[in-house]
């Protein structure tokens, strides 16, 4: 015999969230290795010009990701088995376990609000800067002058832009028909680079923030029902 009446519904509404949680975490690790892997963000952020890398900001926040994935399936696992057993051990690691992931995700939910414009910034400027590069007639390096439009051009093919803005954008267009450069898609995109660089790193940012949030209620919900089950186990007559 085990809990009976309400705290035994509070054990199977646990065992319910925590399969949610375990799935949750499924799905965060799923879509950290997903972004990892995203051919158009790869493209870009494994760019090199003269020892100077695009910046790794996205790659770091992804990497913690991965991790936090990783735990939430391991202690959703763990709550899981913790209600059916109905074990106050593992129900109160499940709890400690918990509440620290929460408040790691608070505090990263902080720091990546107040770092949301980071990543496509720090992406802008190194583009900025491959741009100018690459359209400066100071350079004589041949060599130099080739690797530095491989990158523009990775840019300019990957986000289907050109330019950093409509003016530039307008003026190698024109530089590409004369033939004095070979930069922008074959297609004809004037759509400039930096709103593409937004778009695609904004919408990114958004799409883990709800999956955080998310994932933060579904703890709030576990925390609860754990202490209550926990506390309705100790004064259970049959233990």
């Amino acid at each position: 015999m085990g809990v009976e009446g309400c705290t035994k519904c509070i054990k199977y509404m646990l065992f319910f969230f925590n399969f949610i949680f375990w799935l949750a975490g499924g799905v965060i690790l799923g879509v950290a290795l997903w972004l990892r892997h995203d051919p158009k963000i790869s493209n870009l952020l494994e760019l090199e010009l003269d020892g100077a890398h695009a910046p790794s900001t996205f790659y770091v926040s992804v990497h913690i990701l991965i991790a936090v994935g990783a735990v939430m399936m391991v202690v959703g696992f763990l709550g899981c088995y913790g209600a059916i057993q109905e074990s106050q051990c593992l129900l109160g690691t499940f709890f400690a376990c918990l509440v620290i992931l929460f408040a790691c995700e608070v505090a990263a939910g902080i720091w990546g609000f107040m770092h949301r414009d980071t990543v496509s910034r720090e992406m802008i400027n190194f583009y900025n800067s491959v741009y100018d590069q690459a359209l400066t007639q100071t350079i004589t390096d041949s060599e130099k002058k080739k690797a530095i439009a491989s990158v523009l051009k990775v840019f300019h093919e990957t986000l289907n832009c050109c330019g950093k803005g409509q003016g530039t954008s307008f003026l190698t267009h024109f530089t590409d028909k004369l033939g004095l450069t070979d930069l922008c898609p074959s297609q004809g995109y004037s759509i400039n680079c930096h709103s593409r660089i937004q778009e695609l790193f904004s919408d990114k940012i958004y799409l883990i923030g709800i999956a955080a949030l998310v994932v933060a209620i579904i703890m709030i919900f576990e925390m609860i029902f754990s202490m209550v089950l926990c506390c309705g186990i100790r004064n259970s007559p049959v233990y």
